[in-house]
């Protein structure tokens, strides 16, 4: 059994910076493809695919963070980062870190971005 825990979100104003941090146990974290989404506020909302990485470092980013978002991950401490910089008010969300080919969720890390 895999648990994700993520941590480091927080009440951030405009322009600000964070790094979110997704922690996992289980060996299977070094050898797949990981990935942040996030849900802004409302129900009907849907999770929005954030960035991935493989596990030898290659990224994808959503066009609405490219250039702002850096994904990056140490496999020996089984730690995924999500470096947010120019944070915007639309950028108000619960950021999750998961694991999708086993469809792996953390609880999520809530980010409030004042304006």
């Amino acid at each position: 059994q895999v648990q994700l825990v993520e941590s480091g979100g927080g009440l951030v104003q405009a322009g600000g910076s964070l790094t979110l941090s997704c922690t996992a146990s289980g060996s299977i974290f070094s050898y797949n493809s990981l990935a942040w989404y996030r849900q802004a506020p409302g129900t009907e909302r849907e999770r929005e695919l954030v960035a991935t990485i493989s596990p030898h470092g290659s990224t994808y980013y959503a066009d609405s963070v490219k250039g702002r978002f850096t994904v990056y991950r140490d496999n020996t401490k089984n730690i995924m980062y999500l470096r947010i910089d120019g944070l915007k008010p639309e950028g108000t969300a619960m950021y999750y870190c998961a694991i999708p080919d086993y469809d792996y969720w953390g609880q999520g890390t809530q980010v409030t971005v004042s304006s």
